[in-house]
């Protein structure tokens, strides 16, 4: 069987009715699905995921002891405590499940376009493949969400602005618990407070995030085995908040050996995952997570996740408090859209891109 990972001039469109599909057809079936076994996670050991209490029973030191700790080792982790109501996960998930019910002809009004990062279709990353994944998926600006949606209800009307009000403030809430997030990041690489506010580029990191949201649904598949809901990648900005409804999809992969660890879904919590240009800020001590998502057999599951990173113009290197003593870089700077040009050339959808931002050391040959 062909890998995926071929000219988009052989891919098929993406239109498919998911609901009355019985089989999965040639078109969605992925190869190398299986190259590692899938596992639970673990209440304990080694299949753990780390889960992060933001409250943290007031010890800041403490939360940031154990976001250390799954950021080095993980590179992902789940996010309770974080104090944003209940009911903004529940009203999300509704207006999503009711966007993705309205007829083909609506959504399709607001079609991504080539080229474009906005829009109801497949993510951007997916034009690469030629095989298509077991999703539907919309994304747009957070900041932009009014006249995104136009697009889908050019006339306006009460579901306009219900959808509207309601992902507006998901963005609030979530551009704030960004905020808190990234101080809680630098405090993980021992600055303090004081240093976070001093600091001129860190200010600016916590001043100018930017927000993208993805829109995920994954509907039931009749073998699941079989197809995948979103492809194996890394993210490419700081972090992802992620809301998911209470249908586990989302895996980690584990090294040594390599084994897929299904991140749970309890009610209230975020997932939480690291980008690449947040490992090139730590200078590579923390480090992004490979991840995928999966379909269910019996259940559709919902999935909103909340890219935050750099504005286009910002130049990201190493922060100087990630360096060892007397260490120097191990990335040259670059601009997110940079980076996404150098993901781009790269072979694969990892984290092996930042070998081509690597600086030499000293005595090495360029290649």
């Amino acid at each position: 069987m062909p890998s995926p990972l071929t000219s988009l001039a052989a891919a098929p469109a993406a239109n498919f009715e998911f609901r009355s599909a019985e089989h999965v057809p040639e078109t969605h079936e992925w190869p190398g699905l299986h190259d590692h076994p899938s596992v639970e996670a673990a209440a304990a050991g080694r299949d753990a995921v780390p889960v992060v209490d933001l409250g943290g029973g007031g010890d800041p030191a403490a939360v940031a002891r154990a976001v250390a700790r799954a950021a080095e080792e993980w590179g992902a982790f789940l996010l309770v405590g974080h104090g944003v109501p209940a009911g903004v996960a529940a009203r999300v998930e509704e207006q999503i499940a009711w966007l993705f019910a309205l007829p083909a002809a609506d959504k399709d009004r607001a079609g991504r376009r080539p080229g474009e990062m906005n829009g109801y279709g497949r993510p951007p990353y997916a034009v690469r493949f030629s095989r298509l994944m077991w999703s539907e998926g919309y994304t747009f600006a957070a900041a932009a969400v009014r006249d995104e949606f136009r697009r889908v209800w050019p006339d306006g009307g009460d579901d306009y602005h219900r959808f509207c009000e309601v992902m507006e403030e998901h963005h609030r809430e979530m551009m704030a618990l960004g905020g808190r997030l990234v101080d809680v990041l630098f405090r993980a690489l021992g600055l303090t407070d004081e240093r976070i506010a001093a600091g001129e580029t860190e200010r600016k990191i916590r001043e100018s995030l930017t927000a993208t949201m993805h829109l995920n649904l994954y509907p039931r598949c009749p073998e699941p085995e079989r197809a995948i809901g979103l492809a194996a990648h890394t993210d490419s900005g700081f972090f992802t908040l992620i809301t998911q409804s209470p249908v586990p999809g989302l895996q980690l992969l584990r090294r040594g050996p390599d084994r897929w660890v299904t991140v749970p879904a309890p009610p209230g919590a975020f997932a939480v995952v690291l980008g690449d240009l947040f490992q090139l800020l730590t200078n590579g001590r923390y480090r992004s997570a490979f991840h995928r998502a999966v379909v269910n057999g019996d259940r559709d599951r919902i999935s909103v996740p909340y890219f935050l990173g750099p504005p286009p113009d910002m130049k990201v290197a190493p922060l100087a408090a990630a360096l060892p003593p007397g260490g120097k870089p191990a990335f040259r700077s670059v601009t997110w859209p940079e980076y996404l040009g150098v993901k781009g050339k790269a072979s694969g959808f990892d984290a092996s891109a930042l070998a081509m931002l690597q600086v030499p050391e000293e005595g090495d040959k360029k290649v």
